[in-house]
């Protein structure tokens, strides 16, 4: 007896679990929470300095990221510049993330267990605490990555070839926000060919898709062109001279420890059971998928972090797995891996997640006999973990500064700039400055350079930091004139020396074009 494709299509369908359960909700709710309480605990940090500036010079590209994450922060700044409306953004996201994840456990055919169970895996994987913590690339990358997995998830179940199109939005959307999606996107389609659904390439609805996502990254790539692909140059630069290589145990150790280790139960579950076991094997492309990404990112030497938006994925497998494992056996049992999940993730999250003052953080690791983790070569946190320290000291620096500038006569403040040696000090300055009364600073580093003097003539010119041998080259007359000190700070950003600097040795455009830093 033949089936129609309606009466297929209808079938399939049905392989999704029941509405998206109460406790997802719930669950989203605690992480929303969660997020606000500790909103502004310690500070602003360093990237987000940068994305604010980018704000105010919108384009369709950035030395080092793609447009979108200046879009969404000029939107937060259209409602104010405190610290909690400037990571709302993120925290939202964070929130959407537990729904999506959610959703994808109904869509692989979870009922409510499933879906509470892949829920609470992402609320309580450290990674996902700090990614949604702070306005960043990151805290968007997991929803793309994890909404193209949904769509492939939806063709298996109905085989709708416009979902493609779907497909092709958040894919060119998902690349303005950062560049990675790319593979993400190639990793899903080679899933799929691994799983012997090449049936897919014969669709015009795939070549739509791929279309529509080029046509939306277009202005961006066309913005590349323009300048001479600086991303190139930026990611050569930072490979070469900053980045930290782990090796392939070092890298799988972290996906473990970032995704807390009890985590690594409902996720590796879950990739099994796409890959090995019969009720997910349908959707084993999504399994294939994720080996592609860690065989790719192992082989180019990538940072630990790259493939943590994959987790929600296979977090929402793994939860249809649990559910299926412990239906008819150790049903009693079931509930035992959310409590311990809840219990290992409340003991982690301090580690990366401002709950504790930071005067207590060292001595609550230490217990724990967890070292800091170093992201960067040469660059020593001090008392905190990069990621912490990192928002730590740029008040203190802005104030500071403020301190030199008020020290220039009337005459020479109406003429002064301030130069940071890199994109933090420059927009520590134009977050803080403007409440100081401080000028707008310029710097020489990424973005910053592109964005040139903006109207300073370099005649009196408060320099953060830098060589003094460098300085006094480039200046007719230096003076030292004051010190950046902060505890909590990094040290690399610590006991820097301010300077005056009257008279440039070039004019300023002139010189421009042979200080470009990037990194």
């Amino acid at each position: 007896m033949t089936v129609s494709r309606a009466g297929e299509r209808f079938r399939t369908a049905d392989r999704r679990g029941p509405r998206l359960a109460a406790g997802v909700l719930a669950v989203a709710a605690a992480k929303l929470v969660l997020h606000l309480l500790f909103i502004s605990r310690y500070g602003v940090f360093r990237d987000e300095l940068y994305y604010l500036d980018c704000a105010r010079h919108l384009a369709w590209g950035y030395v080092d990221q793609p447009p979108l994450i200046a879009f969404v922060a000029r939107l937060a700044l259209s409602f104010g510049d405190a610290l909690w409306i400037i990571r709302l953004p993120a925290v939202l996201a964070g929130a959407a993330l537990v729904v999506l994840t959610g959703m994808l456990a109904r869509e692989l055919g979870g009922g409510r267990f499933a879906q509470f169970l892949a829920a609470l895996a992402v609320l309580t994987a450290p990674a996902y605490l700090l990614f949604f913590h702070i306005l960043t690339m990151n805290a968007f990358e997991a929803l793309f990555w994890v909404g193209a997995a949904f769509l492939v998830a939806r063709f298996l179940n109905t085989r709708s070839q416009r979902l493609w199109i779907g497909f092709g939005v958040l894919a060119g959307v998902g690349l303005l926000n950062k560049h990675s999606m790319l593979f993400m996107g190639f990793s899903l389609i080679a899933g799929l060919l691994l799983a012997g659904e090449w049936r897919v390439l014969r669709s015009k609805w795939i070549w739509l898709g791929g279309g529509l996502a080029l046509l939306i990254f277009l202005p961006h790539l066309v913005w590349q062109v323009q300048h001479h692909f600086p991303q190139l140059d930026m990611l050569q630069q930072t490979r070469a001279g900053r980045d930290i290589h782990p090796s392939p145990f070092g890298f799988l150790k972290d996906q473990i420890l970032a995704m807390n280790p009890l985590g690594a139960l409902v996720w590796i579950g879950g990739l099994a059971a796409m890959l090995a076991g019969r009720g997910l094997r349908r959707y084993r492309a999504l399994g294939w998928a994720y080996l592609v990404l860690l065989i790719f990112f192992i082989a180019l030497g990538a940072k630990v972090y790259y493939l943590y938006p994959v987790y929600g994925m296979l977090f929402a497998a793994g939860g249809v797995a649990w559910e299926r494992w412990t239906e008819s056996r150790l049903r009693a049992l079931r509930w035992v891996l959310p409590c311990a999940l809840v219990l290992l993730g409340g003991v982690i999250a301090p580690v990366t997640f401002p709950v504790l003052p930071k005067e207590r953080y060292a001595a609550y690791t230490q217990a724990l006999g967890i070292e800091q983790p170093h992201m960067e070569r040469g660059r020593d946190a001090g008392r905190l973990p990069q990621i912490f320290a990192d928002m730590h000291g740029w008040d203190t620096m802005a104030a500071q500064v403020a301190e030199v500038f008020r020290t220039l006569s009337p005459q020479d403040q109406a003429k002064a700039c301030i130069f940071g040696q890199n994109y933090g000090e420059a927009g520590a300055i134009n977050y803080f400055g403007p409440h100081l009364g401080l000028p707008k600073a310029i710097s020489n580093h990424n973005s910053y350079w592109l964005w040139g003097p903006q109207g300073c003539t370099g005649e009196v010119l408060v320099v953060i930091g830098g060589g003094e041998d460098d300085n006094r080259r480039n200046c007719r007359v230096l003076e030292r004139a004051g010190v950046v000190h902060n505890d909590w700070a990094r040290l690399d950003e610590n006991d820097l020396p301010i300077y005056i600097c009257r008279g440039l040795s070039k004019p300023i455009e002139a010189l421009w074009p042979l200080i470009r830093k990037l990194g």
